[in-house]
């Protein structure tokens, strides 16, 4: 449970939002996610996958083999080489990819006022992963069917004004993955805080469709410091939760092992469903998340 604090006040607005999301993206290179399970995803992209296949760009040349066709060797490049040579193409197709950024009264949660709140820091590193995939081509989405993926700058928009949408009625979340589509890719971000259970059903639900993608558990440093001491009163961001204590450096460890316990747990589920996990602080630099994010999508699995 985290203490009670005031939420971020100033949310960022949609273009506002997207121009600080372009901002983080620019400094890393297009990502470009393998595509693993194409069998209900597959679209011809603007982007290719860097490997030979069906498409209209040029790859390489290769050395011909004995079984290859003659329409496929590229007579003019073989003309100035003892030897004949195939032009290749270069092999695009598009990946489904969905985002779940947890709308819960909990993210709304930050332990300093000049800091960003977790829902914030969610939301900027969701929309800046849609910027990197989108521009490599991808096609990027919601976990729900309010925003089924697509690809360019209009859908950029509408993720833009839906992820800055006002905060759900819940304490807690939990992942849905009734929407994703069989063979995607899917990125959940959440401070985790809520019933692990609701978090292993919707894994268990992605794996059966075939889902690979990554958990990001999104934290301020209070959460992970447990600073507190003497009578203090914690209180969940929805007010449903409270708990008053006069001794509060005595909760500590047992606080520690809990959020040790429930980590690795989380870790756990997102191994046997193929995932990856990690946890992110919202005192650091959103570039860390963000270059994680990155390699954890375009890790084959």
């Amino acid at each position: 449970m985290t203490a009670g604090a005031a939420p971020s006040e100033v949310s960022a607005r949609p273009a506002g939002l997207r121009r600080q999301a372009e901002a983080l993206a620019s400094a890393l290179p297009p990502l470009m996610a393998e595509a693993r399970h194409l069998a209900a995803t597959v679209q011809l992209g603007e982007h290719g996958r860097r490997r030979s296949g069906m498409g209209d760009e040029f790859w390489q040349y290769r050395p011909a083999h004995g079984g290859d066709e003659a329409r496929a060797i590229d007579w003019r490049r073989s003309g100035r080489a003892d030897q004949q040579f195939v032009r290749e193409k270069e092999w695009q197709a598009a990946q489904s990819v969905h985002l779940w950024v947890d709308d819960a009264r909990s993210m709304e949660f930050t332990g300093d006022a000049g800091r960003q709140s977790k829902a914030d820091r969610a939301r900027l590193l969701a929309l800046a992963i849609a910027v990197l995939l989108i521009h490599a081509g991808e096609r990027v989405g919601l976990a729900d069917p309010v925003a089924p993926p697509r690809s360019g700058e209009v859908q950029l928009l509408r993720l833009a004004q839906i992820l800055t949408r006002a905060a759900g009625e819940a304490d807690f979340g939990a992942p849905e993955a009734r929407a994703i589509l069989p063979g995607a890719r899917a990125v959940f971000l959440s401070d985790f805080m809520g019933d692990p259970a609701r978090v292993e059903t919707a894994l268990g639900h992605a794996a059966d469709r075939g889902v690979k993608g990554v958990l990001l558990q999104v934290l301020d440093p209070v959460e992970e410091e447990f600073p507190f001491d003497g009578r203090t009163i914690f209180e969940s961001m929805g007010g449903s939760l409270r708990h008053e204590t006069r001794k509060a450096g005595d909760l500590r460890a047992r606080y520690l092992d809990r959020l040790a316990e429930r980590r690795a747990r989380l870790a756990d589920l997102a191994a046997e469903a193929g995932w990856l996990f990690s946890t992110h602080h919202t005192g650091t630099p959103a570039q860390g998340a963000l270059l994680w994010l990155y390699g954890a999508l375009g890790t084959p699995r």
